[in-house]
């Protein structure tokens, strides 16, 4: 009766393990299948992906697409350094311009001053004898 006991417990243990198991299996092929489904969200299709990362090759020729993308952009630094260029030619053609200016003054304010030193007074002054 004692081994009657044992062997029916133990196949009621095994029956249980079994089903445990087998509940544990189900559970996670169902997880599995919602983490493929969440992947195939979120990853694009193989023939997509495989298209998408397909390189031409150096020697095939570029699409008319790429060729006015490029010539876009090209145009487009093209554009820019010109609009910088100018922009530098005319901050330096200003400071040159101010600097001349400066100069011209110092030099006016210096003949004056040379003038006023050396005016004996005889001659008319440099003011009324100026040919207009």
């Amino acid at each position: 009766m004692a081994w009657r006991q044992l062997l029916s417990s133990t196949v009621v243990l095994l029956f249980i393990l079994q089903e445990g198991t087998g509940a544990s299996v189900g559970i996670r092929q169902v997880a599995g299948q919602e983490a493929q489904e969440g992947v195939e969200k979120i990853f694009m299709q193989e023939s997509d992906a495989l298209n998408f990362l397909k390189k031409r090759s150096k020697r095939s020729p570029r699409s008319r697409d790429e060729v006015n993308a490029e010539n876009r952009q090209k145009l487009r630094v093209e554009e820019l350094r010109r609009e910088y260029h100018e922009e530098q030619r005319n901050e330096f053609e200003n400071f040159v311009e101010e600097q001349n200016d400066e100069q011209e003054e110092r030099r006016r304010e210096a003949v004056e001053q040379w003038r006023q030193w050396h005016y004996d007074g005889l001659s008319p002054s440099y003011l009324y004898n100026r040919h207009i």
